[in-house]
């Protein structure tokens, strides 16, 4: 087997068997939980997985960190997997020959990830190829710790990169994500989003700390994702970077109401900063519309 899963889940119970049936190759699946009430943490279990809750303390590490340090997991790889997402045969193969190979030179390796938006592949807008640095040696990896002191903007690292200790590989085959199950669901994920991504543009990604020793692509994507914010209406900057820039009208009617909903979602974050920066950033967006979701 060789590579162990972690999944971060809180009441997943529309996903978490799917999930779970795409990873059946490893035979160490851990869940770490924040207390679901939905069921699926029995689902889970029935299904073969294992169990680990975890309770955030606000400031402190978050989900995936806390699971990279604490969990005994069984093999020295690991590969982590939101429960909104598939691993197919052919990625598995791929990710078993990459840890198994006696030449590997890497510690850890990015995965492309496919996105299914209103029933249809997105194949440009930036959207794709979507490469995440999901698989690596245990010890090798962690995630930056973002200051975050608000018990309400959740317990799972989202926009938080990984720290790696070495080189990365690419590998071909890519995952499956199925985020967004309707447009009401994206809306109402990235409203939460926006507000978070309002109160840390104030703090810790408004400054040259939030470039920690994260990859080089990953640098300069947040580099420039502060000077376009800086222009007179990031939203409409937003809209033509996805849909004329990065392609997204090749994805047809989908692609534009993706390009759309990513040019409506940043100018929330712009309007949240505005109104932060007229009172006490102490004062949390998310104390009133609840920042970003727990899982």
């Amino acid at each position: 087997m060789c590579v162990s899963i972690l999944i971060p889940a809180l009441n997943e119970r529309d996903n978490i068997l799917d999930c779970i049936a795409s990873l059946q190759w490893s035979d160490d699946i851990v869940v770490v939980d924040s207390g679901s009430t939905d069921g699926s943490i029995e689902m889970a279990e029935r299904a073969g997985a294992r169990v680990e809750q975890f309770g955030y303390v606000p400031g402190g590490p978050k989900k995936k960190n806390w699971a990279l340090k604490n969990v005994e997991f069984k093999h020295a790889w690991v590969l982590i997997v939101d429960a909104d997402e598939r691993i197919p045969g052919g990625l598995a193969e791929e990710i078993l020959n990459a840890v198994k190979s006696p030449t590997n030179p890497h510690a850890g390796f990015y995965i492309n990830r496919r996105f299914l938006f209103l029933g249809r592949w997105i194949r440009h807008a930036g959207y794709f190829p979507s490469w995440n640095l999901r698989l690596f040696r245990l010890g090798a990896g962690c995630y930056e710790l973002i200051p975050d002191y608000n018990p309400l903007n959740g317990d799972n690292e989202v926009h938080e990169h990984v720290i790696l200790n070495g080189s990365a590989g690419y590998l071909r085959t890519p995952m499956d994500h199925y985020a967004f199950k309707s447009v009401r669901a994206f809306v109402e994920k990235h409203n939460r989003y926006s507000s978070w991504e309002a109160e840390q543009r104030q703090g810790y990604l408004g400054g040259a700390q939030s470039l920690p020793e994260i990859r080089w692509h990953l640098r300069a994507r947040r580099v420039l994702k502060r000077f376009a914010r800086a222009a007179p209406f990031p939203d409409a900057v937003r809209f033509l970077y996805h849909f004329i820039l990065r392609g997204g009208w090749l994805d047809g009617r989908a692609g534009y109401i993706l390009c759309r909903l990513l040019a409506d979602y940043e100018f929330l974050i712009w309007a949240k900063t505005v109104e932060l920066k007229g009172r006490d950033i102490s004062e949390p967006l998310a104390s009133r519309d609840h920042a970003r979701p727990l899982s």
